[in-house]
């Protein structure tokens, strides 16, 4: 499937290009400092879950994001390339993580809304693809290119915890439909891969 070969390519970026990776610039974000605020990034996914900030299975921050780049941001020349600026979206995170009613429609920053959800998955303790399974996956893109390798790769995704199965699952879907413009935003499969590869491992 579609949702497939974006994985696929996606972790093969992250063996290719390991010194690109640490050459793309995070963006710096100030500490939440109101300890009433309910902590959203650098949690697990898992505490995410049992603290019910869950939507359709994926982190709501996530989620609201992914809705708004659907609708406002498949065309964007740029997407997940040019970060939104600084201040934006560390006000744009407190905003997520006080509970405060988060209008990205109004706010109108692809750019921002981008960046943070980036941001996010930079910050997973895990990261989307679990640190126990990472050489599996490298080791796998390793042995070659065949159709075992797809079924092996399918065989390997099912181990995922189900939180990760299912962010991993909706972020491809939603990348794929962002490769789908790739002549309006120049973000083709390639390109994405290079942008989340890093994100998806840590």
């Amino acid at each position: 499937s579609g949702a497939g070969v974006l994985v696929i390519l996606q972790i093969k970026a992250a063996v290719r290009l390991k010194e690109d990776m640490k050459k793309i610039v995070a963006v710096p974000l100030s500490e939440e400092k109101n300890p009433t605020c309910k902590k959203l990034f650098g949690v697990s996914l898992q505490e995410l879950q049992r603290q019910g900030l869950m939507e359709n299975g994926v982190p709501t921050v996530v989620w609201s994001l992914v809705e708004y780049l659907t609708l406002h941001g498949l065309t964007q020349e740029g997407l997940f390339r040019v970060n939104g600026n600084v201040k934006v979206v560390d006000r744009l995170r407190q905003q997520f993580e006080s509970g405060a009613r988060v209008e990205l429609q109004e706010l109108g920053d692809v750019c921002a809304a981008a960046s943070l959800l980036k941001l996010f998955l930079r910050e997973l303790p895990e990261g989307v693809i679990p640190s126990a399974l990472h050489q599996r996956f490298i080791q796998l893109f390793k042995d070659g290119r065949c159709d075992a390798q797809e079924h092996s790769l399918r065989d390997l995704i099912r181990e995922l915890p189900d939180t990760h199965y299912c962010l991993l699952k909706y972020l491809c879907q939603f990348l794929t439909k962002v490769a789908k413009h790739h002549l309006q935003n120049r973000m083709n499969v390639h390109n994405l891969a290079t942008v989340f590869g890093p994100n998806f491992f840590q």
